[in-house]
């Protein structure tokens, strides 16, 4: 009896490790799969960085039509209600200075409230006259539209002052003209805002005061290349906001030909559709 359950428990001891061996052979083959295709998705890709390098407008944006109605009618109900103003404690009475004011006090009344009784819109008073002859050597306003603007200047910074503006730079690759932001690689244990630094000074010359807004990235791009048709990643560009100060490019000929100060919009139609579609989201529509 005692000799059976000892054959017993051998038979099933070396069914078990036959059992075992022969599992071990069958996911031999799933093992090597699964290293394989972590080794394929753990490979490094090429870092790159990108500066989003921005003009921020330098002028007021003009008003909409109905802008301008709403100013109007706040105006003339804080004409209609506010305090006559105490003219006699600042001026001395008959000087020049109150006269002048008088007279700027009835152009304010007649833009918001309309000319007086009795007198046609397009006449002027002798009040009116005599504020033109006596306001001749005042300041004029800048006109709006720059020169850069008529002459269509597009490296010229005072361009579209209502609008941002971005550097774009001119680049062949693979012997084709393309115009992208300055962009450099990242070299092993470097930080990506070091990067971003470093990349814009090579490409567009220290001839500018920037700041770059933070060590964080605003957004990634994904270049498409022909070595990435098989699904995994070659190229990876972070790209950074920063806004120039003072200066101007100067940008090194041995990785650009040329730049350009663009709107969003002017943006759209000098680069490709896919670099397009992966920055349109980092740049301000106005």
């Amino acid at each position: 009896m005692f000799s059976r359950t000892v054959l017993s428990c051998k038979r099933t001891h070396k069914a078990c490790l036959l059992r075992g061996l022969a599992t071990e052979a069958s996911a031999a083959p799933e093992i090597v799969q699964i290293n394989a295709a972590l080794s394929k998705k753990t490979a490094r890709p090429n870092l790159h960085t990108g500066i989003i390098l921005n003009r921020s407008p330098i002028i007021t944006r003009t008003p909409t039509a109905f802008e301008k109605a709403y100013y109007a009618y706040q105006a003339r109900i804080h004409r209609a209600l506010h305090n006559p103003f105490p003219y006699d404690f600042y001026f001395k009475q008959g000087s020049p200075l109150e006269s002048r004011f008088n007279i700027e006090e009835r152009r304010r009344e007649r833009k918001a409230f309309g000319a007086p009784f009795g007198m046609q819109t397009g006449e002027t008073s002798e009040a009116e006259k005599l504020a033109e002859a006596t306001m001749r050597d005042e300041e004029e306003a800048m006109p709006r539209v720059h020169e850069a603007d008529i002459n269509s200047d597009f490296k010229n910074l005072h361009r579209r002052g209502q609008r941002n503006l971005y550097l774009l730079l001119k680049k062949q690759e693979n012997g084709t003209a393309v115009w992208k932001f300055p962009q450099g690689s990242v070299d092993r244990g470097e930080l990506l805002h070091h990067a971003a630094t470093r990349g814009l000074e090579v490409e567009c010359g220290n001839n500018m005061d920037t700041w770059i807004v933070s060590r964080n990235p605003i957004g990634v791009f994904h270049p498409l290349s022909p070595a990435s048709a098989s699904g995994a990643e070659k190229d990876v560009v972070f790209f950074y906001k920063a806004h120039i100060m003072a200066g101007q490019v100067r940008p090194n000929r041995t990785h650009a030909q040329d730049f350009a100060w663009l709107t969003k919009g002017e943006i759209k139609t000098r680069v490709d559709g896919d670099y397009w579609l992966g920055i349109k989201d980092m740049l301000s529509d106005f």
